[in-house]
């Protein structure tokens, strides 16, 4: 299934946040959307998730899910939206009990993904016995549980520390190569977007447009630090951010 926005629109209490996003996301690739900060881009995703209607223009799902699938859209978040009183297994469960799924076929969807994330020892264990990073696993486990059309990721990653975030990107590219899936990532974090996205979209500052999408031709299980194609690509990011900082600090000056 393919995701396709066109036109997108929208303000908070008559303040604009988006102007005219147009973009797509085929079938088993990940789109990263960076920019500066209060550009919109958690609001972008919001809107594509469905959590909130744009004031004009549309988000199209063109095509059919993969089978099997339960969410065509599922969410993964910053702050792992974890039930405190349910294990490992619990809450990977409660997205399966809101379809009606339970007993041996849960159980083995749940074997499945504990495994694929490398959590397959902590299925009895509460969240508070986890790290950050092992929760933010069994987020990821949770939304691929539902076998989503299109997983949308809000900057995941960013409560981490350095050295989990290296290891967290490291398994979802793993996860991606085993079985290709279609995201939208929303990330601050530059080295991110180069590391997990085959396209990359650049919002400018508010209203937040499409100022460049960005092709990364370099498969995603050939991409590791040091490699000259991603490091041009994050110096070409880091200097449209830079020219947007000093575009937002020359309109407050002529204010």
């Amino acid at each position: 299934m393919k995701l396709s926005l066109e036109q997108i629109t929208h303000h908070y209490a008559g303040m604009p946040v988006l102007q005219d996003i147009s973009l797509s996301i085929p079938a088993g690739e990940i789109l990263c959307i960076i920019g500066p900060s209060g550009c919109g881009k958690s609001t972008l995703l919001r809107l594509i998730g469905g959590l909130e209607r744009p004031d004009s223009g549309e988000v199209l799902q063109v095509g059919e899910p993969p089978e099997g699938c339960l969410n065509p859209l599922t969410y993964v978040f910053q702050d792992f939206a974890l039930l405190p009183w349910r294990s490992v297994g619990g809450n990977i469960s409660l997205v399966l009990e809101d379809h009606g799924i339970r007993g041996r076929e849960a159980d083995e969807i749940i074997e499945d993904v504990l495994a694929r994330t490398k959590l397959s020892d902590f299925r009895k264990a509460l969240p508070r016995q986890l790290s950050g990073g092992m929760k933010q696993r069994v987020a990821i486990a949770r939304a691929l549980a539902v076998k989503p059309a299109v997983m949308l990721l809000d900057e995941p990653l960013s409560a981490l520390d350095a050295q989990t975030r290296e290891l967290l990107m490291d398994d979802l590219l793993a996860l991606w190569t085993r079985q290709p899936f279609s995201g939208v990532y929303v990330t601050h974090n530059l080295a991110e977007a180069v590391r997990l996205g085959h396209r990359i979209a650049v919002l400018s500052r508010r209203p937040g447009k499409v100022r460049e999408i960005i092709e990364i031709d370099l498969p995603l299980e050939e991409r590791h630090h040091g490699h000259a194609r991603l490091d041009e690509v994050q110096a070409h990011l880091w200097s449209l951010m830079k020219q947007e900082a000093m575009a937002a600090d020359q309109e407050l000056l002529d204010v």
